[in-house]
């Protein structure tokens, strides 16, 4: 009976008071009447009683032995205002639920509570509820737990963590922003473009783009791990776009995009039509801008000469490449040199570089090589690229290699880059040489060569150092004037002519022409008269 009796009460007192619960009232029962009030009326409620007082609260915790929190600033309340005169208070936590259509409140709990005795005081007590907001005003404290509840957010943490976890153990130096804000471009997503993307993602890069012309075929996916079968099915999906959506699929948190277009090549012909002419043009316009918009551009096509291109323009921009080429059992990985900003003369040092000219090349011609003077990838050859696929048969053109070279040689070409990102001077750092590798290391994560040649059949690498070709068909100051001059008509003239225009422009030509009237013929010792 009282319990009905309660809850008509208390519905009573919502009803009129015009709101659909009362977190705290005043209670008077016996054994067939109970009444509530509101706290105001304490005064004239409990006007006869002098020896006990009842206070409920609406309580939202569900525990048979535990109160909710709500009771405790109604218990400051009550210490402050009654403890005077009574020694205790008898509690109701008032708990009203619904279960399967059926109202009930005979879960709720009733417990005497001792008041201590209280000075009083015109300052408001401490108690739990709203604070003032950046406003000035009353409302509820919102904390952000979406790290906490976000799946994505969640794999973010980790991933970072996993990084951080380096900084505190292992190396206290490592500069991670500079690593996880750098923005990277790979051209070519194959066999190298794939393992690269990953040990991108492993370093916590979060700008990755993409540019290849080719569908995914039936032989990629066991080398290429981006891709799957069902990416070969119906002529394949464009690798780019496809690489850049399963990055995603990897890590939300990565901002990955694709390009399905084509790079002109030295050597391959665009002016069959006006059409071929224009979409020529505009491929190149759409390079530009793309290294323009990166920080680190890799070279990991298949070719030589579709190399070129990206490497005239990333030297123009002062762009830092690395580039990574595989053979059978052989690769290469390496960082261009990077050309001196525009406006400093040919015998200033770079920004932020603090050795002294008469140190450049200490005892070795080969020594303490800054990176403006490093050669690019075409430095050491004295021929100009051209269609290295003319007169080839299919089963020639195709890239054969050691399957796992191209995890190796990408891995490395990751790790080169972090460590010239690493190193205080960038991409001007001097080049560490295999003759370094006792020496003390200029990062904190160890050398930062030129290039890594390794051998797979000997399970070896050397660390060579190149410098630059004044006569190098993509970074030599002609080949740079001359496109920044001209634009793309210059890149048109390379692309409709053979080899010997870019080998007339730089000297190549006429290297060759000394070179042959250099030749010495031996005599036989038995002379005749």
């Amino acid at each position: 009976m009282q319990i009905q009796a309660l809850e008509h009460a208390y519905d009573d007192l919502c009803q009129t008071e015009g709101v659909p619960a009362l977190p705290y009232f005043l209670i008077k029962y016996d054994e067939n009447v109970v009444l509530v009030s509101l706290l105001k009326h304490y005064g004239d409620f409990f006007q006869d009683q002098r020896t006990k007082i009842t206070i409920g609260v609406y309580d939202p915790c569900n525990l048979a032995q535990h109160p909710g929190w709500p009771l405790r600033n109604l218990l400051v309340l009550a210490a402050h205002r009654w403890s005077s005169s009574f020694q205790s208070v008898e509690v109701l936590c008032f708990r009203d639920r619904t279960m399967q259509g059926v109202r009930d409140i005979a879960h709720s709990i009733v417990f005497e509570v001792k008041l201590p005795e209280m000075a009083f005081s015109p300052d408001c007590p401490k108690a739990v509820g709203w604070e003032k907001n950046q406003k000035g005003g009353m409302g509820p404290r919102m904390v952000n737990l979406s790290e906490c509840m976000d799946p994505k957010r969640l794999a973010e943490s980790s991933v970072d963590l996993n990084l951080k976890l380096m900084c505190w153990r292992l190396v206290p130096t490592l500069d991670l922003d500079k690593v996880v804000s750098v923005k990277c471009l790979l051209l070519g997503a194959g066999t190298l473009g794939c393992n690269v993307a990953r040990t991108l993602m492993g370093w916590g890069v979060r700008h990755i783009t993409f540019v290849d012309n080719a569908n995914i075929s039936y032989s990629n996916p066991v080398r290429q791990p981006l891709y799957e079968f069902e990416d070969c099915l119906a002529g394949g999906k464009p690798k780019a776009l496809a690489a850049a959506e399963r990055l995603q699929k990897i890590f939300p948190g990565v901002n990955a995009r694709g390009f399905n277009m084509s790079i002109p090549m030295p050597g391959h012909p665009v002016n069959f039509s006006s059409v071929t002419l224009e979409q020529a043009r505009k491929d190149v316009e759409h390079l530009e801008q793309l290294i323009e918009s990166h920080d680190v551009v890799f070279l990991l096509m298949d070719t030589r000469e579709s190399r070129w291109l990206p490497a005239v323009i990333a030297a123009s921009k002062r762009k830092l490449v690395i580039n990574a080429a595989l053979g059978f059992d052989t690769f290469v990985v390496m960082r261009h040199g990077l050309k001196k900003p525009k406006q400093q003369g040919a015998g200033d040092l770079c920004p932020g570089h603090l050795v002294a000219p008469a140190d450049l090349l200490g005892s070795s011609l080969f020594a303490n090589i800054p990176g403006y003077k490093l050669g690019c990838y075409f430095c050491n050859d004295v021929v100009a690229p051209g269609d290295s696929t003319r007169d080839r048969t299919l089963d020639q053109q195709c890239t054969v290699s050691r399957p796992g070279l191209a995890m190796i040689a990408g891995a490395l070409a990751v790790e080169l880059m972090v460590s010239v990102l690493q190193h205080p001077d960038g991409g001007y750092a001097i080049a560490s040489s295999s003759d370094d590798r006792m020496n003390e290391p200029p990062t904190s994560l160890g050398l930062v060569p030129h290039q890594i040649r390794g051998f797979l059949s000997r399970f070896d690498n050397v660390l060579p150092v190149s410098l630059a070709f004044d006569k190098c068909t993509a970074c030599s100051s002609k080949v740079l004037d001359q496109y920044e001059r001209e634009g793309f008509n210059f890149l048109a003239k390379v692309f409709n002519s053979s080899h010997s225009f870019l080998e007339d422009l730089t000297g190549l030509t006429l290297l060759h022409q000394e070179t042959q009237a250099a030749e010495i013929w031996d005599m036989s010792d038995d002379e005749t008269v």
